[in-house]
């Protein structure tokens, strides 16, 4: 099975729930020339929604939320695991940190349906340097 893991930060922010805030905040990134390695939008209340970002650079990330005032949460750690598609691709992942036992508190997937996949591993910080060394990342 071919996988790489990396570990990402990542930064969240709250927004109002309506048209347009992720639009806003994208264009704004876009325009600085931030590249996002993931991104996810959910909804944390009856008006709020949380946008996570997952930077390639979290300095320039970081440093464009100073310049504009923009309110960041972070930077948080993740694992970020991308590799070829296959039935099973992420047994072994998980078998390892289970055998480490790393609890996987939260996780997000997708495919390309051109045979590869991308997924985000949440651990908790106390378990982050032990799941990273059982990864050997």
């Amino acid at each position: 099975m071919a996988f790489q893991i990396r570990k990402v930060d990542y930064f969240y922010c709250s927004v109002v729930d309506q048209p347009g805030e992720a639009y806003k905040l994208l264009s704004q990134l876009e325009k600085s020339g931030i590249s996002l390695l993931a991104f996810t939008a959910i909804p944390v209340g009856p008006d709020r929604t949380q946008l996570t970002l997952f930077p390639e650079n979290a300095t320039k990330l970081t440093t464009e939320a100073m310049r504009t005032n923009f309110i960041l949460d972070g930077p948080h750690r993740a694992l970020l695991v991308q590799g070829d598609d296959e039935l099973g691709a992420l047994v072994e992942i998980h078998q390892v940190l289970f055998e480490a036992k790393v609890n996987v508190y939260a996780s997000s997937g997708v495919t390309d349906n051109r045979g590869s996949f991308g997924y985000l591993l949440y651990v908790r910080p106390e378990e982050y340097d032990r799941a990273a060394k059982a990864l050997k990342v």
